[in-house]
């Protein structure tokens, strides 16, 4: 943090100022995330306890026992300060802590598009290569993709750091956003940050619409060769993909419209944001369950163990 001058602390503004509003917002968001934090932690205790259910033990539990853990870890670096903040009437934040959710917020983010690719890619082999399926997603090709997801979230994060470490802060220090981002950080900077908006753009923007293709352009691929499948398998098929699309369009959608534009502050930013950082995370369980039998019947077993193990 050597370029900075004077400033050491932020003040955060807030998502809303009425205090009545914010005692509300304490409420709704904390259960929110409490739910974020139950669902997700469910998922992924019941694909990883043994002999709970055989068939979640495949690649695509796998990556969906990953993809909440992420989901938990991604909700974490925004929203418990978050809702402390609705409290507090003057919400303050270090320049180092800033910093450090920005990288956070930006590692995880990133880790959960590149699971959410890898999930898709796992559907792609499934669908239109099940005899080679087994061979292909074997265990070790499903640890190097977890592994690379969490290496390219990574990557990504630090040019985004080095970035920021790279600006001068020298007054004023209020940021208009309820969390620390890139955009409002940069409007704070005493230099010039077009350079730097470009290389977010790119590095988030665009990183963002790729992703976005590619994830519908593989999704395409699998619907078209569905049609050779037997109209129990498209169903089986059809209701799995139904469940990635979702979370992907509920993911991708504020982040393309947030990052795809020149930098700027509205109320409706602030309200997209929260889309994907407090109510996305908490759907995503809720998708994936709902329309999945193997992953509701697994919960039950495990529920029923819980049980008979308390009576015991």
């Amino acid at each position: 943090m050597a370029n900075t001058n004077n400033v050491t602390e932020l003040i955060i503004v807030g998502l809303f100022q009425d205090p009545e509003g914010q005692r509300v917002c304490f409420v709704v968001f904390l259960l929110m995330y409490l739910a974020t934090v139950v669902g997700n932690g469910l998922i992924v205790l019941t694909v990883n306890v043994i002999n709970v259910s055989k068939s979640l033990h495949s690649p695509m539990y796998f990556f969906l026992s990953y993809l909440s853990l992420v989901e938990i870890t991604y909700s974490s670096t925004v929203v418990p300060k978050f809702i402390t903040d609705l409290l507090a009437k003057i919400k303050t934040i270090s320049l180092e802590g800033c910093v450090a959710q920005i990288f956070f917020f930006h590692f995880f983010g990133v880790t959960e598009i590149f699971l959410l690719t890898v999930m898709a890619y796992d559907r792609y082999v499934a669908i239109c290569k099940p005899l080679h399926y087994t061979t292909i997603m074997n265990r070790s090709m499903c640890h190097l993709l977890v592994s690379g997801s969490w290496l390219g979230g990574f990557f990504h994060s630090m040019v985004q750091i080095i970035i920021t470490l790279q600006l001068s802060f020298c007054g004023p220090n209020v940021i208009d956003h309820y969390f620390c981002d890139l955009h409002p950080l940069f409007k704070l900077a005493c230099t010039d940050t077009s350079v730097e908006g470009v290389i977010v753009l790119a590095n988030s923007g665009l990183f963002s619409i790729f992703s976005f293709l590619l994830l519908v352009s593989s999704y395409i691929v699998i619907l078209f060769n569905l049609r050779n499948h037997s109209a129990e398998g498209r169903r089986k098929a059809l209701s799995t993909c139904a469940s990635h699309i979702m979370v992907v369009l509920l993911f991708f959608g504020p982040a393309i419209f947030l990052y795809m534009r020149p930098p700027s502050t509205f109320t409706e930013d602030k309200l997209v944001a929260v889309f994907y950082t407090v109510v996305t995370p908490m759907l995503n369980p809720i998708i994936y369950t709902l329309r999945n039998a193997e992953v509701k019947n697994a919960m039950r077993k495990l529920w029923g163990k819980k049980v008979n193990s308390g009576m015991e």
